[in-house]
């Protein structure tokens, strides 16, 4: 970097600098902004990309909450749905679970989560948010410091330093927060061994559920997006392509797979996305190292299996925003000292009920585990169906944690 480069980094700067413009890091920096603190939003894609780039779309109670707190749910109020019944189809016949009315009561919102984005980001730049896209962050350094800084490359390649007082990793888990990380953080992984072929289909809905379908040739999955468009998940060989199959075979395969033939057939429709998906999690312990601090799927990545990741990033972004402005504002760093703890109680809990869902689901496909797959495993996921299906208390357990974070 030259002298010239240098001193224009120099004085890029703020308070928090937040690396990502997902969900965690949009409504880090909404809170920071509308606390009065000087942050800044670097995000190395398009605002294009960033507002089209879909995932899941299932919004808990506690995050409409967080966000009717704040003023940012106008939009998933306005078009979004709220939803409460997921059915079970197998080899035994389909039951289903209103599970917004069991539990502590209280089922989903749907809204599509590149729907919540654009609205996060409309309200940053409404409010004067200051936001850098093309702007690829590449390293947090001297985050054991007092001034931590991030060395980016800009839109025009040439690079640049943005510093801080403390840096918000929201950049996923190939980003430069966990690049960055020291050789104390402790990463705690898991492959549950089993992928997913994921398919957004420009269909509307086939059933008024989410549909969970249990096969000997592998799971099918059902779930609404729009009302003309809905997701839909095939178990999948590993290392197969994503277009191995043509929309024919494809269709066919969801139809034996969710019994259409018993059931009802499948609305079909030409597909506009395919996606692999790998049923990995992670979790980083601590979340914070010195100035650095993680949210998102930087803090910890889940299985999709029970939509659990948009939700731990909104929670993470409150309780993040809420220990900066404390720090900065008032010299309390007790909600910063104590953030990382706080996190990981809730992404445990969360992991340890998507890895019971990715269970009930699949069957057993550890090959380190002797019997991986065979007639035991089958039995003791039929059991739990049976229970619940048929266990009031079990039910509840479910709902409890099926909408929980």
């Amino acid at each position: 970097m030259t002298q010239s480069q240098n001193s224009r980094a120099l004085r890029e700067s703020a308070d928090v600098v937040v690396l990502g413009a997902g969900p965690a890091g949009l409504v880090l920096a909404i809170l920071l902004h509308a606390a009065g603190i000087d942050c800044v939003l670097l995000e190395r894609a398009s605002r294009t990309h960033v507002q089209t780039r879909a995932r899941a779309g299932f919004l808990a109670p506690n995050t409409v909450r967080i966000l009717d707190r704040h003023g940012l749910s106008d939009g998933l109020h306005r078009d979004g749905h709220r939803h409460g019944t997921c059915e079970f189809r197998t080899q035994d016949g389909r039951f289903r679970l209103d599970y917004g009315a069991l539990g502590q009561g209280g089922g989903h919102h749907v809204y599509p989560q590149q729907n919540l984005v654009t609205d996060l980001l409309t309200h940053y730049l409404g409010l004067g948010g200051r936001i850098r896209f093309h702007t690829e962050a590449l390293a947090v350094h001297e985050a054991d410091g007092t001034r931590p800084y991030v060395s980016t490359r800009g839109p025009d390649g040439r690079p640049a330093r943005w510093t801080a007082r403390y840096v918000a990793g929201c950049d996923g888990r190939h980003g430069a927060a966990r690049r960055s990380l020291p050789a104390s953080a402790v990463r705690h992984h898991h492959d549950h061994g089993v992928t997913w072929l994921g398919l957004l289909a420009e269909a509307p809905p086939s059933l008024d559920a989410v549909g969970y379908a249990l096969h000997d040739r592998g799971f099918a999955g059902h779930m609404a997006r729009t009302p003309d468009v809905t997701r839909y998940y095939l178990q999948w060989q590993r290392g197969a392509p994503a277009d191995a199959w043509n929309e024919q075979r494809i269709w066919d395969e969801l139809d034996l797979r969710m019994r259409a033939a018993d059931h009802g057939p499948l609305h079909r429709g030409r597909f506009l996305e395919r996606g692999i998906f790998d049923l990995t999690c992670d979790v980083i312990e601590p979340l914070r190292h010195g100035s650095l601090l993680l949210a998102g799927d930087a803090a910890s990545l889940l299985a999709p299996a029970a939509a659990k990741g948009a939700n731990l990033a909104v929670l993470e972004a409150e309780l993040l925003a809420a220990a900066l402005t404390d720090a900065l504002a008032r010299g309390d760093t007790a909600g910063l000292d104590g953030y990382s703890e706080q996190c990981l109680a809730h992404i445990w809990r969360a992991q340890e009920f998507t890895g019971w869902m990715t269970r009930l689901l699949h069957a057993d496909t550890d090959p380190d585990r002797p019997g991986a797959g065979s007639f035991f495993h089958a039995g003791l996921r039929r059991s739990r169906l049976a229970s619940l299906r048929t266990s009031r208390t079990h039910q509840d357990w479910f709902a409890e944690n099926y909408v929980g974070v």
